[in-house]
């Protein structure tokens, strides 16, 4: 389904679809006021960017050196190039732990790569552990959002969800209280769990380290409760030196949801006594993008949702109208380029206002890329009849008497025929529009008569 036609069952609910709406403007809103408490949020962002371009450029050293920290550390580092080799990774080491079930934090990597049904597949039960993302396992859905995974349901929708699967009381929509039992529920999942498996949110070639971002604590309680911590993580996310992640902490929880910083911002060096950490590197496309001058920018990103949250076209037409696991203005720019053809939808559902670039806290220029992508699905994906109208204006506009003679002619027809064969199913674009009413001349006829 392409995303106007997904957007279009999106926006049947339209009270649903306005409290959509709002509701991301409001985290947006959290983000500009408390990004106005730091006098030095642009400097911030301009030494954010400059480190991730100096990783860009040297992405491969940078790996390197972190694995062999990494090594030194006590970890063990495997390689994946895609998203078949990375699940089977995971699956061989669940098998030599003889692991029936495990505990995972929030990773959009192993949402990107579909770990969960892959491992569910071979017999092997997943616990999603952020309360977002637990929700929508229940209902056999996809996170909506990269940070808000939940954000398109309401109370009462999740409240008759826990009634449901977890037994607690018809109609009680506390969050205290729907928080507690999810508590309640999850803790015994922990205790159980022999391996837990986690994204990765930055990691430090100088040390070997990498840090884990939560507001829950889940990633924390599942990792030390268990033998074994799966550490999954794309190639994107390394950055030089332990000392710049002050500036992406900074950055993050204010950009993601207007918070100073997360609450638990956990490193993990080494393996305790008898256990094991296993960190997985991840391509899926990275190298290819990459490679690509005008969309390696893209890469820069630190996952904040900081973009999705300001877009008029995400917050009024939903995360699943993406049909991509990272949704919005940043996820039309990554997923064309791992398949062109399915997602060639996504860089059209912007308004290209350049929102997004202002508020991207490492100065992605998305909107300029958005705009580069358009060009390149026209190239290759291109509806010939948009073609061909294409040239027809074109030739119009060239000649100055065309044009005159084809504005006549549509201000006569806009004036006398019948609106079914202006605003009918075929039309696409009428369906939430209307045409402004029709002039009685042309701005030059109009022009000529009235100078002085």
């Amino acid at each position: 389904m392409s995303h106007p036609q997904a957007a279009t069952e999106f926006l049947k609910d339209q009270a649903k679809a306005k409290w959509h709406d709002e509701t991301l403007w409001f985290v947006r809103d959290k983000r500009d006021r408390i990004s106005k408490t730091l006098p030095e949020w642009e400097d911030l962002r301009n030494l954010a960017s400059q480190i991730k371009e100096n990783v860009l450029s040297k992405l491969d050293s940078y790996l390197e050196e972190f694995e062999k920290n990494a090594v030194r550390n006590g970890m063990r580092v495997h390689w994946a190039k895609d998203a078949e080799e990375h699940n089977e990774i995971v699956l061989s080491i669940l098998q030599k732990q003889k692991c029936t079930a495990i505990v995972k934090s929030k990773s959009i990597l192993t949402e990107e790569c579909h770990l969960n049904p892959y491992l569910e597949k071979n017999g092997i039960e997943v616990v999603d552990t952020d309360l977002g993302e637990r929700i929508v396992q229940f209902l056999n859905q996809p996170p909506s959002h990269i940070v808000l995974p939940a954000i398109h349901l309401k109370k009462g929708e999740i409240s008759d969800l826990f009634h449901e699967k977890l037994h607690t009381e018809k109609g009680n929509e506390d969050p205290a209280y729907l928080t507690h039992a999810a508590r309640l529920h999850l803790r015994e999942k922990f205790l159980k769990a022999k391996v837990a498996i986690t994204g990765v949110n930055f990691a430090v070639a100088e040390t070997g380290e990498f840090v884990v971002c939560t507001n829950e604590g889940n990633a924390d309680m599942g990792v030390h409760l268990a033998d074994v911590h799966i550490a999954c993580m794309g190639i994107e996310k390394i950055i030089p030196r332990r000392k710049d992640l002050g500036v992406f902490l900074r950055l993050l929880a204010r950009s993601a949801t207007g918070q100073p910083v997360t609450n638990y911002n956990s490193h993990f060096r080494s393996p305790a006594t008898g256990k094991e950490i296993h960190v997985i590197l991840v391509d899926n496309g990275r190298t290819a993008q990459l490679a690509r001058e005008k969309f390696k920018n893209s890469l820069k990103c630190i996952r904040c949702g900081a973009c999705m949250n300001t877009c008029p076209i995400y917050r009024r037409s939903g995360g699943f109208s993406y049909g991509s696991t990272v949704p919005g203005p940043i996820g039309s720019i990554l997923s064309p380029g791992l398949d062109m053809k399915k997602y060639s939808t996504l860089p059209f559902a912007s308004t290209l206002c350049g929102s997004c670039s202002d508020v991207c806290p490492v100065k992605i220029n998305i909107h300029e890329q958005l705009y580069e992508w358009r060009q390149e699905i026209t190239k290759t994906h291109g509806e010939l009849g948009k073609g061909l109208s294409m040239k027809l204006a074109n030739g119009i506009f060239k000649s100055p008497l065309a044009y005159k003679i084809s504005g006549n002619l549509m201000r006569t027809a806009l004036k006398t025929l019948p609106k079914s064969l202006i605003y009918h199913p075929i039309n696409s674009w009428g369906k939430g529009r209307n045409l402004p009413e029709t002039p009685q001349e042309s701005f030059k006829e109009w022009y000529q008569k009235n100078r002085t």
